[in-house]
């Protein structure tokens, strides 16, 4: 065993028995484990690291790297900061739409990478909420939360609001690193408002660019309305985690049909173009 590989046994033994903290982590690799010692690799050790809540999931990935050298360990932290920070973290909500007065009632997030395959599928959660509220939400809401059973499960939840950020900020800490992946969604911009108001310490983990899956809806309507018409059709269930994979059904759709790669030939028409302007 070298003596690099001697070195991640011993901190896995500390972090195992709970004396290892993150910051003793992050330091053991910026003095250890990166091979140019530069405060880029330093940076890219303790991305990744802060990305581990739970100890099952260092370890985890500690082991899956086996016997290698600094400079590989080093390459493969670089490569896993890299694509971590490429993700799309997924949420909707069930929420009546006056944030001042309404609260979120279920709500569930899934992990994406940026060719939208899922990564991890988070929590999907029914959030308890006084009688008073849900009898206060729209027309529209009481019937369809209705029709659904949605409305009973809220009554019967005993999750709190904050239960449920801490249980989402957990997720995606442990799939994401702090301030680069963008929220994602359907009409996500409606969603945010509540997660500003409600859940600000989700949110300040994610960065504040969004990727709204209903302005490349529009645009398709008014630039291919043929492709448009072929998009898949929504469901229709109104529930959180089906509206997710629903979006995320669409935007790959989106991906496939529209945004395409141009020819060398509309390349090469493209750089003379913009040479010209």
């Amino acid at each position: 065993m070298t003596t690099l590989s001697r070195n991640i046994a011993w901190t896995l033994v500390r972090f195992k028995l709970g004396c290892g903290k993150k910051p003793f982590l992050s330091s053991f690799f910026s003095r250890h484990c990166c091979s140019d010692r530069t405060k880029g690799s330093q940076q890219r050790a303790g991305a990744v690291l802060k990305g581990f809540v739970y100890p099952e999931a260092a370890l985890s990935w500690f082991s899956s790297l086996g016997c290698v050298s600094a400079v590989q360990l080093d390459r493969r932290i670089s490569m896993c900061s890299s694509s971590m920070s490429h993700r799309m973290v997924w949420v909707d909500l069930e929420a009546s739409l006056d944030v001042e007065k309404d609260q979120i009632i279920e709500m569930a997030c899934i992990i994406t990478d940026s060719d939208l395959n899922i990564i991890a599928e988070g929590p999907s959660m029914i959030i308890n909420q006084p009688d008073e509220l849900l009898d206060g939400m729209s027309d529209w809401c009481k019937e369809h939360h209705g029709k659904s059973g949605l409305t009973q499960a809220v009554q019967n939840s005993k999750m709190t609001l904050e239960q449920a950020e801490y249980e989402f900020l957990s997720f995606v800490r442990q799939h994401t690193p702090p301030g680069q992946c963008p929220l994602a969604g359907n009409s996500v911009h409606a969603d945010k408002r509540f997660l500003d108001k409600y859940m600000p310490q989700f949110m300040y983990h994610l960065h504040y660019r969004i990727i709204d899956v209903s302005t490349i809806k529009e645009l398709c309507r008014r630039w291919f309305p043929e492709e448009f018409k072929m998009a898949p059709h929504k469901s229709a269930t109104h529930r959180a985690l089906d509206d997710i994979k629903e979006s995320i059904k669409e935007l790959q759709y989106y991906r496939s049909c529209i945004f395409k790669a141009p020819s060398e030939e509309k390349k090469h028409k493209i750089v003379e173009n913009s040479g010209n302007k």
